[in-house]
C-alpha cells in the first residue's frame, strides 16, 4: 500500500510504546510505527536526542504524533525528519504554556530534589509521568511504564523545566482534555479541546481518538 500515510508514535515520559495499543487508525490510508525511548548520553541535549530519535524514522514526510514529554521531542524532531503534520497530546506547544510549577522549579531547580533514584516505586514514577496525585490503578501504571532508570528520569526531568522553545512548529495541532493536571488548560493556548480529558486520555479516552484523529491527520495543514 504505498499510498499510506506514515503515523509515527512518540509515548510521554517513561510510558511504553504500549499506551497506543487500543489506538487504530484504518490500515489501508494509515502506516503506524510506534517509537520508544532509550537512555540518554551524558549531557546529551533535546536537540541531540531528536536527531538520534529522527534516525529512526525511515519514511519520507511522515506525521509525527507525541503524547506529553513526547510531545516535547516531536516538535524538536519535525524539521529533522521533513514532517508533513505534528500533533501533540496532552502536551505543551511552547515554554509559554507551562504551569507555574515547572517554572518555579526551572529558577529553583526543585526538580533536582526529587528521588527518581525510587524508580522501582511504580507509584512514585507513575505521579511523575502521569500526574496523579492518587493511584488507583496500580497495575494499570506498572503495565504502561517501561523506563526506570535513574539516568533517564533524571534528564527527562531536566529536559522538561528547561525546555527552551518559545514559539510552536508551523501548522502544528495541539489536542489538550479540559481535565489534564499535569498541563492544566488555563496555561494552554489555541487547542482542540477534549471534555473531560486528563492527562492519560491516550489510553483512557482512546475511543475519541480512534474516532477524529484520523480526520485530523487527513485535514488540509494549519495551525490549530
Amino acid at each position: 500500500m504505498p499510498d499510506r500515510i506514515p503515523v509515527y508514535l512518540m509515548p510521554g515520559m517513561a510510558a511504553s510504546p504500549d499506551i497506543f495499543e487500543h489506538l487504530s487508525l484504518p490500515p489501508d490510508q494509515f502506516e503506524v510505527v510506534r517509537l520508544e525511548w532509550f537512555l540518554p548520553e551524558p549531557g546529551m541535549s533535546l536537540e541531540s536526542y531528536a536527531r538520534k530519535m529522527a534516525q529512526k524514522v525511515t519514511h519520507k514526510a511522515p506525521v509525527l504524533v507525541g503524547v506529553s514529554f513526547g510531545g516535547y521531542l516531536v516538535q524538536e524532531m519535525a524539521e529533522m525528519v521533513g514532517a508533513r503534520k505534528v500533533i501533540i497530546i496532552s502536551s505543551i506547544k511552547h515554554k509559554g504554556e507551562m504551569p507555574r510549577r515547572l517554572l518555579v522549579a526551572r529558577h529553583t531547580r526543585l526538580h533536582k530534589l526529587l528521588p527518581t533514584s525510587l524508580v522501582t516505586n511504580v507509584e512514585v514514577l507513575a505521579r511523575y509521568a502521569f500526574g496523579d496525585t492518587v493511584i488507583k490503578r496500580l497495575e494499570l501504571y506498572e503495565r504502561y511504564l517501561s523506563i526506570r532508570d535513574k539516568r533517564y528520569l533524571d534528564w527527562a526531568l531536566d529536559t522538561i523545566v528547561h525546555w527552551e522553545r518559545s514559539q510552536p512548529v508551523p501548522g502544528l495541532v495541539h489536542i489538550h482534555g479540559d481535565a489534564d493536571a499535569v498541563f492544566p488548560i488555563g496555561h494552554i493556548g489555541p487547542c482542540i479541546r477534549v471534555a473531560g480529558g486528563t492527562h492519560t486520555m491516550i489510553i483512557h479516552r482512546f475511543r475519541w481518538f480512534n474516532e477524529h484523529l484520523p480526520a485530523i491527520i487527513l485535514q488540509d495543514r494549519g495551525s490549530i
